[in-house]
């Protein structure tokens, strides 16, 4: 952690300080129904940081009480994760399954005080029933059962005499409490299925505030630390422990915010959907923001153990910019992974005038070099270089080889192109150079300058490996689904070459291909006789100088700000707990709106009950947002874009196509439904009409086809993908997905 405390460690100090308790136990209870992402990274880094702080010990816990989506491949995955990151929790490994005898008498112990009772209220009524942010709710009439009528049902709901649904258990708190979580929550609901640990023996399972809090309780824990969607849940969590008496000490609920990244998903919601529609290969998928992903493609724990500390711990939620991740593994892996030579695209370059072959003494690292060790690079006549360090018509400011312009190749000599070899339609196979004998790297006495090095390898003794190139796996600061997918997020090298000295090291080795970027060879994919390297990351960051409008934000918003921002007025909060608790909108999404005065009225005013206010929130934090940044006034107006979300919820447009109507509301201020009839727009959801382009597209990659079906599921975006882009973004994506889906069966 930083040196300078952040306001969780000094709460710690107070605690021990005040006497309140003599042991630090924390813990990290994550759900085991998908893999953990980054953001649970933050949360290990936090809970188990603070116990090593104060030599207390922090359990890891799984928090089972949903059997539907849980499964110990999760659990597995969520225990890598820990160690992974450094940390041990010993013993210490919980579930919440293991207390649910005790969970239960509690919630008995609830009933016999009356503050508890079996309601058979559908979920449509009791939703009904709870108000609003500004209308009390009402009691069900449930709530008047006596305690021996409620002590009977719990007991047949516990022995599954009830079918899913038929009842819940409530706590009986206050049904007009401003805080809505407060008014009568559930605290058990009928699941009859199969748990993976405790298989058929409850069809009654607790809600996660009636749980969590026990579970605290029963392990000892002191400080229970959560993310600040669980603000308002820390009221529940109080009410359960205080009203039933517990034996001091109990524990207490802390806050801090949840780390959100741009061009990221972290919604276990919505990276599963990723992983089940064959958008990536998997939850290890490098392109993913999971642990295993990072594994995958080659992060280190250091890296993503100095990002969350450099991120720091803030009470109000902001956005991290992407970039800052990738900048932590670079600099971890800067100074300590050895350099090697590697060509992409190669192009065959025969050097005439040598014969022979040498072996090139050359260093791994650029400081020290000596002391770090070398390797012997095989130089021959004919060597590879990229095809991309050679132009034949260079413009301005070239500075690698040209027909007039010699360059050296790293660790080697100088060359110069004598003649280009070209087929039938022009295009360059090969060329013929001369190497100057005197121009040898650190014996150079030729005299000849140059202004750049070029990387290269022996073509003979080159090794052909698979580079797998990744790039950020959405296109937009904030994306909504598939559509949001970057195309060019993965890009599959099979014929590059590669130094064979790179081979002769352990499968683990991370590297720095020369001017290429950082590399790790597949865990999972490579062998000796295949190869394979993924793209751990860049040189240096280029994605900011496609996206142009990231500075704008970055300057003006609270939603691009790297670490902590101000914390939000009372105006604002009011408006964000609106946001996220009646309309149901993300925390990026109400953060961005919420914080500005400007778009929240603007949002005010697009509201429609005929609309989702989730589409129409969307729009407004992206498209915008950008625009009021770049003009003060607007040609369209709020209904406007209200129209436009209900076209996309309707099913008229697609969310790309909704982006190419929101660039002419801008230059026009033409309503969006002309728009789309305009210009003819309207959605293709016809499933006959899609699976014709699907056949004619299949038909077209036999190839791929036939890859797709010998395992590589990947293939399936690349259908997707081709299919999206024949329709000009017409198609509907989540139908092309599933025709495509079906025709590569």
């Amino acid at each position: 952690m930083n040196e300078s405390k952040d306001f969780l460690h000094n709460i710690v100090d107070e605690d021990l300080k005040s006497g309140k308790y003599k042991k630090i136990i924390t813990r990290f209870p994550p759900e085991p129904n998908g893999f953990p992402h980054i953001g649970h990274a933050k949360s290990i880094c936090i809970n188990f940081g603070i116990a090593r702080d104060y030599n207390g010990h922090c359990n890891l816990r799984m928090d089972d009480t949903n059997p539907t989506k849980e499964d110990t491949s999760y659990v597995e995955a969520l225990k890598d994760a820990v160690h992974w990151l450094g940390f041990d929790f010993g013993d210490n490994l919980y579930f919440t399954s293991n207390y649910f005898p005790k969970i239960y008498d509690y919630a008995v112990a609830l009933i016999k005080m009356g503050k508890a009772y079996v309601d058979s209220l559908s979920e449509d009524e009791i939703r009904e029933y709870r108000g609003s942010v500004t209308q009390p709710g009402k009691r069900s009439k449930y709530a008047n059962r006596t305690i021996l009528e409620n002590l009977e049902l719990f007991e047949k709901m516990k022995n599954g005499e009830f079918k899913d649904g038929v009842h819940v258990l409530r706590a009986k708190i206050d049904m007009s409490a401003a805080n809505m979580k407060m008014r009568d929550p559930l605290l058990y609901r009928i699941r009859h299925a199969n748990h993976f640990r405790t298989g058929d023996d409850w069809c009654i399972y607790p809600m996660y505030d009636f749980a969590h809090c026990l579970s605290d309780y029963v392990e000892g824990v002191s400080h229970s630390i959560c993310t600040l969607e669980f603000e308002n849940n820390r009221a529940i969590y109080d009410w359960v422990l205080d009203s039933l008496e517990l034996e001091p000490p109990r524990p207490y609920q802390h806050e801090f915010a949840r780390l959100n990244i741009d061009y990221t998903v972290m919604s276990k919601r919505k990276l599963l959907e990723l992983v089940k529609g064959g958008i990536v290969s998997g939850w290890d998928d490098p392109r993913l923001p999971t642990i295993a992903g990072y594994k995958r493609r080659g992060y280190t724990p250091q890296s993503v153990l100095n990002f969350c500390d450099q991120i720091g711990v803030a009470k109000a939620n902001s956005m991290v910019n992407v970039s800052q991740l990738e900048f932590c593994i670079r600099d971890d892996l800067n100074k300590k992974v050895p350099r090697a030579l590697c060509v992409l695209e190669p192009l065959k370059v025969v050097i005439e005038n040598y014969d022979g072959y040498e072996e090139i003494d050359a260093p791994y690292y650029q400081e020290d070099a000596p002391k770090r060790g070398s390797r012997k690079l095989p130089f021959s006549r004919e060597i590879y270089i990229e095809r991309s360090d050679f132009m034949e018509n260079p413009p301005k400011n070239y500075f690698r080889l040209t027909p007039k312009q010699s360059v050296r190749l790293k660790h080697a000599y100088i060359i110069s192109c004598k003649e280009v070899v070209k087929d039938s339609s022009g295009n360059i196979l090969e060329l013929k150079a001369n190497y100057y004998p005197e121009s040898k790297s650190g014996q150079d006495t030729s005299g000849i300058k140059v202004k750049s090095a070029i990387q290269w390898v022996s073509a003979k003794e080159a090794k052909k490996v698979e580079i797998r190139l990744y790039d950020r796996l959405f296109s937009c600061e904030i994306p909504e689904g598939i559509e949001d997918i970057n195309p060019n997020s993965l890009k599959v090298i099979k014929d590059a070459f590669i130094e064979p000295a790179v081979i002769a090291q352990k499968p683990d080795e991370r590297f720095q291909f020369e001017r290429q970027g950082y590399f790790y060879a597949d865990p999972i994919d490579y062998s000796d006789e295949k190869p394979v390297f993924n793209k751990i990351v860049g040189l240096k960051d280029s994605w900011n100088k496609k996206t142009k409008t990231t500075k704008h934000i970055q300057k003006d918003k609270a939603l691009h700000v790297e670490g902590t921002v101000a914390p939000m007025s009372e105006e604002e909060k009011i408006l964000f707990d609106r946001y996220t608790k009646e309309l149901d909108l993300n925390d990026e999404i109400s953060n961005t709106i919420a914080r500005d005065k400007q778009l929240s009225d603007f949002y005010e005013e697009a509201l429609s009950p005929d609309c989702n206010p989730a589409s129409i929130a969307n729009i407004i934090a992206n498209e915008v947002a950008r625009e009021l940044k770049q003009t003060n006034k607007l040609k369209f107006n709020a209904k406007q874009i209200s129209q436009l979300a209900k076209l996309v919820d309707d099913g008229t447009i697609s969310n790309k196509i909704s982006k190419q109507v929101f660039e002419e509301m801008v230059k026009t201020g033409e309503n969006p439904v002309k728009i789309v009839q305009d210009k003819e727009l309207t959605q293709i959801n016809d499933p006959a009409k899609i699976s014709a382009i699907i056949d004619e597209i299949i038909a077209k990659n036999p190839d791929n086809v036939s890859k797709f079906k010998a395992g590589n599921a990947k293939l399936l975006g690349f259908f997707v993908g081709q299919v999206l882009k024949a329709t000009g973004g017409k198609a509907n994506p989540k139908v092309v997905n599933n025709l495509v889906a079906k025709s590569l069966k």
